[in-house]
Order: structure tokens, then sequence, then C-alpha cells
């Protein structure tokens, strides 16, 4: 459920502070930066049709954004290992 615009009755204010909805909130947020990140990398666009060509394309976004995180990593290890040694 998406968080009411406009004046609240008492109804909408109790829904919305209930932990429930603010923890579903936050993680709707976590998934907006995903999306983000994956549409700076080029992945804005789905060129394959039907849900399992969309499956098959997020899956290879997600694969492709880990394989990034992870060589970000290596890099920095890389980095500290070279200055350790100098």
């Amino acid at each position: 459920m998406l968080p009411k615009k406009g004046r609240w009755s008492e109804q909408d204010r109790l829904r919305e502070r209930h932990p429930e909805f603010i923890r579903a909130k936050r993680k709707h947020s976590a998934v907006e930066s995903d999306i983000n990140a994956l549409e700076q990398h080029g992945l804005d666009r789905c060129p394959d049709t039907g849900i399992d060509g969309f499956r098959r394309y997020v899956s290879l976004a997600v694969l492709g954004t880990n394989l990034h995180r992870l060589g970000t990593l290596l890099q920095k290890q890389a980095v500290q290992t070279s200055k350790k040694a100098a």
C-alpha cells in the first residue's frame, strides 16, 4: 500500500505509523536505489519480451551489478596490499 497524499484522517495516520507499513516503505526505497544503479549502467530497457525474458534480463542485470561490486572490492584490496608492501 502506498502512502496517502494530502490530508490524513485518523485511520490513515494509524495505518502509516504501523511498524509493518514503515518496514515496507523502507524496503521499497532500497529497491528504488537498486533500480537506479542498474539504469546508470545501461540497463534501463528490457529488449526481451514476456515474463521469462524479463526474469532472464533482470537476473543478468543483477549478476552484472554483483560483478561490478566484486571488481571494485578487488581493486580496493589490491591497493591496500600494494600500500602494505611499500
